[in-house]
């Protein structure tokens, strides 16, 4: 038998329209589609098929069901055949269960009904208790009406750490449901459960069978987090789910568009305005799993995100997840110091729904920031707009776009389209790979695919050396940050030659900030409290490694030799990326400047520190 929760989700995924296209021939009208009934062989358009109900009905021979009784009736074939059929026309594995008891339940059945008691719980406590005063005066204040809140099951938890408890074990779930569930966790010190969330306002997360399977907590004073989730359960995984898509899914597939915002507040604004076809991740950017569910329901993406820094960065993200699903991507840009909340609050759907109007595609729009920028006036700065624009190049599935979008870069940026798309087609490094040099990493595992002026074996043995370099830099900077900790008279000298700027590895650069501006010697614990944890960490590692410190001076001048020497050949570097995309004037300052380059680093060697020595 196929178990009800897959069949459930084949109904929720299937493109009726779609599967019965395939049979009539169907045309918009409305929010519905309408063709000539095949079982009473019409010839008017009195058959139905509505995406939105996922069902299908003649107004003549009153002939109406679901995708898979559709099938069934049409092709003579059982039940369970046109649930597979369906299936597999929807990219998903039906795997039958030979349980012996088809009545028994889903194992996930528990931690939904203990959710849902839960959501019941928290709104009750919103409207009903007078521990909900205060977050029910914040969504006035926020202009979220009684209607709008319980449309989406608004709620409440309380501060007090008992009340949620004893008011599930008096239904019946106990403890250990509750902590599997989430709502009940240990304190990392011990003692007794209490629950994840409290004094928060609760957005209830539902799947896309509307059953409750996760929260959202919003503290509704100062605090961190701020926003809090549902920690993974066998029923709630963050990277998996979209908040509100239970209520955005049908509305997408009736006006063929999903819009995606970054928060809880923003979806519920736009839900309230009429516009439904809206979901938001449960962090920045969204995952792959994410952008697979949005393409189920549709190809036409809007991304409306704000317009800071970590918004522009999450749109991008997101956007090249979406390409790589075969989405086509608009990016809606809103005035600085709005967000779709404040914006639908004050402008109503027709606001937003002009701004949408105004989208640009996401690739145009990435163009356009590195325009503005002056990216490609610069030859050093275009070789790094140009590595901004691979990424999306090659997450483009969709070969026409891609080829597009080749030709827009192409011109944007003055270079060969077929030079360009030989970039695109290299091959990246993986994930988490390190890199020399200050480009980009998708840049530096192309090294061989840009000239040179070497020969072959000379290149090889040019990217080796800079490997080691890397690998030697990273020691470099801790040796260097050891010896000033244990030695301090060092550091006035090697402040005036060496910027935070030299320290790649976060923990040494905060520990180099640390020391600039309050030395070790006033205290390790004072310079402890200026450190985050992760540093903090280090320090005291580096507090304890005493080795090597009677030849101190070997070891500050052998560490800035190395990072002297990692600077030199990281320009080397984006020399090498920069050629083939200069003019003929500018390759010959370039290998002018290879060339000195090369020749001061052969002629590094002690006498870059002849006059170093440590303060006194």
């Amino acid at each position: 038998m196929i178990p009800n929760e897959l069949i459930e989700r084949i109904r929720e995924t299937a493109d009726i329209v779609g599967i019965i296209g395939e049979y009539v021939e169907l045309k918009r009208q409305g929010a519905d589609f309408r063709g000539p009934c095949p079982f009473h062989q019409g010839t008017k358009r009195n058959f139905s098929v509505s995406p939105k109900k996922s069902m299908y009905y003649c107004f003549v021979c009153h002939e109406s069901g679901d995708v898979f009784k559709f099938l069934t009736k049409r092709l003579g074939v059982d039940w369970p055949t046109s649930v597979k059929m369906v299936a597999e026309k929807s990219g998903i594995e039906v795997v039958e269960s030979h349980s012996r008891h088809p009545e028994e339940k889903d194992t996930r059945e528990p931690m939904w009904e203990v959710n849902g008691a839960a959501a019941e719980y928290f709104t009750r406590i919103l409207w009903e208790d007078d521990l909900g005063r205060a977050a029910r005066a914040y969504l006035e204040q926020r202009g979220i009406s009684r209607e709008l809140a319980d449309r989406v099951g608004l709620g409440f938890a309380p501060r007090e750490i008992g009340l949620m408890r004893a008011h599930l074990n008096t239904l019946g779930f106990v403890d250990e449901r509750l902590t599997e569930a989430g709502l009940l966790v240990v304190p990392d010190g011990g003692g007794e459960l209490r629950p994840r969330f409290r004094d928060r306002l609760i957005f209830p997360i539902y799947d896309v069978s509307s059953r409750v399977v996760g929260f959202g907590g919003r503290l509704l004073g100062p605090g961190e987090p701020k926003y809090l989730n549902s920690a993974e359960s066998p029923v709630f995984s963050k990277g998996r789910l979209l908040y509100a898509l239970n209520w955005a899914k049908q509305a997408a597939r009736r006006d063929e568009r999903m819009l995606v915002v970054e928060g809880y507040f923003d979806a519920v604004r736009l839900i309230g305005a009429g516009i439904e076809c809206v979901v938001a991740p449960m962090g920045t950017a969204l995952t792959e799993d994410q952008a697979k569910l949005i393409r189920r329901y549709t190809e036409r993406v809007y991304l409306l995100y704000d317009s800071d820094k970590a918004g522009l960065k999450a749109t991008f993200r997101s956007g090249d997840e979406l390409l790589r699903q075969g989405a086509s991507v608009q990016v809606v840009t809103l005035p600085a110091g709005e967000d779709p909340d404040s914006y639908a609050r004050a402008h109503g759907a027709a606001g937003i729904e002009s701004l949408i109007s105004g989208s640009i595609d996401l690739f145009e729009r990435k163009i356009q920031l590195l325009e503005r920028g002056g990216w490609f006036g610069d030859l050093r700065k275009k070789r790094q707009a140009l590595d901004r624009l691979l990424p999306t190049l090659r997450a483009t599935s969709d070969p026409l776009t891609r080829d597009m979008y080749l030709g827009h870069a192409a011109a944007a940026a003055g270079v060969s389209r077929d030079l360009l798309e030989r970039e695109m087609l290299a091959p990246t490094p993986k994930r988490g790979a390190r890199t020399s040099g200050r480009a980009p990493v998708a840049a530096q595992a192309r090294e061989e695919a840009v000239p040179e002026i070497r020969e072959p074996a000379d290149r090889v043995r040019a990217h080796e050396r800079r490997r080691t370099l890397t690998a030697r830099g990273d020691v470099a900077e801790r040796e260097l940050i050891r010896v000033l900790l244990h030695r301090p008279a060092y550091l006035e000298q090697v402040a005036e030659r060496e910027g935070r700027e030299t320290f790649r590895v976060k923990e040494l650069r905060q520990i180099f900030d640390a020391l600039v501006e309050h030395s070790v010697e006033q205290g390790t614990e004072s310079l402890a409290s200026r450190l985050p944890a992760s540093a903090v960490e280090l320090l005291q590692e580096l507090l304890e490694d005493t080795g090597g410190l009677d030849r101190a001076d070997a070891v500050l001048m052998g560490s800035m030799a190395s990072l002297h020497e990692r600077s030199l050949t990281d320009r080397m570097t984006e020399i090498d990326r920069e050629l083939p995309i200069a003019d003929e004037r500018q390759k010959d300052g370039l290998i002018e400047e290879k060339r000195r380059l090369t020749e001061e680093l052969r002629r590094l060697g002690g006498r870059y520190w002849k006059n170093f020595r440590p303060s006194t």
